[in-house]
């Protein structure tokens, strides 16, 4: 690396340590309302300035819905909540073409989805034909209303929540549509501190209130600053070694969960840690990554694209304890 190349990343660090001051006061905020679960906030915020989607899995009652909603009234961001269905339809969710007797046409009624932040809630309740809309608009940030395609906000992000126990009346996600989401986030139970605060927080007549703390157009500006993190060849090459390593394991001397591992990391995982990387830098204030932020952000980023066998169904392994195995073999640079 040249003098010239280490004045500018010291130049880009100072200056996403000043432009990185807000999301702190951003997560409390949000936690004046949500006790606990800084996790999920930091995910959903990475995702945010990442512009990429998470899925959210827990019990009911853990506050996903709440957590999301409190996030969209800190940015300022508009936020629709559809609540997935067997019954769902894809109209219920994109919008339809309804005839105007007056003008004797059909116009466009748009649907739930045209906002900047969908909470889709239970989303694997939704039969098919419902997943597969929202695809195109978690993939393509458009959708297709009769003949015509339709440009979704910006930002446009899918939050999901699903209950890891029930299964009745559920449909199991396609993988295709897994791989979309950057994060699968695990959220678990409060601590007992946590859960008195709570007791305390909910019981009262005035329940807490999220203020504004930045605008849609600073997260912008966040989030293109994000991009321009510094990642060293060094920790670009430990991601692909990691996510190689999910694919052929033998050959990184992980014999021991080669026969777990189904399917291995997509090339949309090789992406998706390194841009969830860079915004793990970015929310510390930092303006290069680390190879402690890709360990940092590994199990969500992975944990749903790595798909195992019946051999480690039946084991009851699941996918985290793999993914700490590669990490734990894969050299740290």
């Amino acid at each position: 690396m040249s003098p010239a190349d280490k004045i500018d990343i010291l130049a880009l660090n100072e200056q996403i340590k000043q432009e990185s001051q807000f999301v702190n006061r951003l997560l409390n905020e949000v936690q004046k309302v949500v006790v606990g679960q800084r996790q999920m906030l930091e995910r959903i915020l990475m995702g945010l300035l990442a512009e990429g989607h998470v899925l959210l899995e827990g019990v009911p009652g853990l506050a996903k819905t709440l957590t999301i909603r409190s996030m969209a009234d800190a940015i300022h961001l508009a936020f629709q909540r559809v609540q997935f269905t067997p019954d769902l339809l894809p109209s219920d969710l994109i919008g339809t073409m309804i005839f105007n007797q007056k003008s004797g046409e059909f116009l466009v009624k748009k649907g739930p989805i045209f906002t900047n932040i969908v909470l889709a809630d239970e989303i694997n309740r939704a039969p098919a034909k419902v997943q597969s809309a929202l695809l195109e608009a978690m993939a393509e940030k458009q959708v297709t209303i009769g003949d015509e395609t339709h440009k979704l906000n910006d930002p446009f992000l899918v939050l999901a929540t699903q209950n890891p126990l029930e299964q009745e009346g559920t449909y199991p996600l396609p993988e295709a549509q897994m791989d979309r989401f950057m994060f699968k986030v695990l959220v678990t139970y409060p601590t007992k501190d946590e859960e008195l605060e709570i007791l305390s927080r909910m019981t009262k007549k005035d329940l807490p209130t999220v203020s504004r703390i930045i605008t849609p157009e600073e997260l912008k500006r966040a989030g293109d600053l994000v991009t321009s993190v510094y990642i060293d060849d060094k920790v670009k090459q430990y991601i692909i070694e990691i996510v190689m390593a999910s694919r052929n394991p033998r050959e990184y001397g992980l014999s021991s969960i080669a026969n777990l591992i189904n399917v291995g990391g997509s090339p949309r995982a090789t992406i998706n840690l390194t841009k969830s990387a860079k915004a793990h830098a970015f929310i510390r204030g930092r303006g290069f990554v680390t190879p402690e932020d890709v360990k940092a952000i590994a199990y969500d980023v992975l944990r749903h694209r790595i798909l195992l066998t019946y051999e480690a169904e039946a084991e009851e392994m699941k996918s985290d304890a793999v993914i700490r195995e590669i990490l734990n073999k894969i050299e740290v640079p």
